[in-house]
């Protein structure tokens, strides 16, 4: 519990990130209907994927609409 308590510092501001980072993901994966690779399904999938699923969709999945 000690080390979880020191190591909090650090981690908020990860999860806050990530939260972040999913939200906008799938907002934009609801309000867009075309992809560059891919479908809806498969990104939303992808999206939960830790930090680096919604990295991934906004590097390769988003059309350039």
């Amino acid at each position: 519990m000690a080390n979880l308590m020191h190591s909090l510092p650090f981690l908020i501001p990860i999860i806050i990130i990530e939260l972040g980072l999913t939200i906008a993901a799938l907002v934009h994966i609801f309000t867009h209907k075309t992809y560059r690779f891919g479908n809806r399904v498969l990104w939303v999938i992808v999206s939960f994927v830790q930090i680096i699923g919604p990295i991934v969709y906004f590097i390769f999945g988003r059309s350039d609409e």
